[in-house]
């Protein structure tokens, strides 16, 4: 038998035939793992698989009943502790960003006295935004809808990916994603549906070996998040390592096509450059705003557990950082115990960017949401070990509450 492509944190549970390629599926499951909408015919009707496949509609369902059930929550956590409007407690912070680099560019609209920051802040969700409003105008609307619709594509294509390394995962994949600590920024206006969603089904496509589509996916994603640079790493080595990558026959010639997600970056580079001067203007902002500057981990460590007494809101949130941080350590130690050398690439360079590159951590626990490793590997055990699914399910839920309460009520998680 041939070794199988790197992939999750979890082996297969299945096997494959003694001729299976790494990184593609059986003949007779590949019609549910493709990650293309093949549908059924019914006569002559196309029908989009998403409404045929049990897995899709589960998928979907989950992100249905999640959304609602958030929507209740943050419904009854809003007496006594907020007066905002509905829509504006799921639009705070990062949303409101967005909205002013949509309606104004980068100077931010007249009078925003910290429109120095906005370079931070990637233009894809902001361009989307802008798109949407000839038809939506009220921007924190549109952010809505956007994460609404990325987070349904998110979910089917979680479930997809999930089965390519255990057959029946998806279902516990897509559960915990959408009921992690964080999950509520999913349901807000904030990008990490919208990157998911695109860099999950960039991992998708390049796991059944649609390499170009893959990059497509993965430069979009990089239009959105600094984050979609570290996916392009691990779709590179997942690139060299498979066979159905450069291994297979006329393989290099694709590689180009990986080069493709870097272009974003660039084109945003210069285009600030030509604004402020500053070729690394979103590093500088970062530094100015935020005090993520390198800094030894320990460091890092030490600032935030001294940070953590100072305002007493926030000690839960920092404690929060810390925990995620142990557990993104962990994650890159099973992966690399495993020698799951692509899905390793990806999340090497966020441990090095959250525990170093910060002069304390922040952003961790939010960051979680894109370790799609860590929730393919927790799916994986909902169908090898569901104690260890039921567990984490148990300690995960609450905090989830918790943080969706204190977030859509005005306190700062994440």
């Amino acid at each position: 038998m041939t070794d199988r492509a790197p992939s999750g944190p979890v082996e297969i549970t299945e096997p494959e035939p003694a001729d299976a390629e790494p990184g593609a599926r059986p003949a007779e499951t590949s019609s549910k793992t493709t990650g293309e909408s093949t549908g059924e015919v019914a006569g002559r009707r196309w029908v989009p698989r998403f409404l045929t496949d049990p897995g899709d509609r589960l998928a979907l369902l989950l992100w249905a009943l999640s959304h609602v059930g958030v929507l209740i929550y943050a419904y009854l956590a809003g007496p006594g502790r907020t007066t905002d409007p509905f829509l504006n407690r799921f639009t705070r912070w990062d949303a409101e960003n967005f909205i002013a680099i949509a309606q104004f560019g980068y100077d931010g609209p007249p009078g925003m006295q910290d429109a120095g920051k906005l370079p931070a802040f990637f233009p894809g969700m902001a361009i989307l935004i802008r798109v949407m409003r000839p038809v939506i105008e009220d921007g924190r609307l549109a952010t809505m809808i956007i994460s609404l619709v990325a987070s349904a594509v998110l979910a089917v294509a979680l479930s997809r990916l999930a089965e390519t390394y255990a057959a029946g995962s998806g279902r516990y994949a897509v559960a915990a994603l959408f009921l992690s600590p964080f999950a509520v920024f999913l349901y807000s206006g904030y990008s990490e549906a919208l990157f998911l969603a695109l860099a999950v089904s960039a991992w998708l496509l390049a796991r059944n070996g649609r390499w170009e589509d893959a990059a497509l996916c993965a430069t979009g994603a990089a239009t959105v998040r600094i984050s979609g640079l570290f996916l392009a790493f691990g779709l590179l080595v997942m690139f060299l390592v498979a066979e159905n990558g450069r291994k297979r026959p006329g393989g290099w010639r694709l590689l180009p096509w990986l080069a493709l997600p870097g272009v974003p970056l660039v084109l945003y580079s210069v285009y600030q450059w030509t604004r402020t001067g500053d070729w690394l203007a979103y590093n500088s902002v970062q530094d100015r705003f935020w005090g993520r500057h390198a800094v030894w981990p320990w460091e890092a460590l030490a600032n935030t557990w001294s940070m953590s007494d100072d305002v007493a809101s926030l000690t839960t949130s920092y404690y929060e950082e810390i925990i995620s941080a142990a557990v993104l350590l962990v994650l890159a130690g099973c992966l690399a115990v495993r020698r799951k050398w692509p899905e390793f690439a990806y999340i090497i360079p966020q441990v090095l960017s959250f525990l170093t590159l910060s002069s304390f951590y922040m952003s961790i626990g939010r960051g979680s949401l894109t370790w799609f490793p860590l929730w393919i590997a927790i799916g994986v055990a909902g169908v090898r070990r569901p104690w260890v699914w039921l567990v984490s399910m148990a300690i995960m839920i609450p905090v989830m509450a918790i943080n969706t309460g204190n977030f859509t009520t005005g306190a700062w998680i994440g």
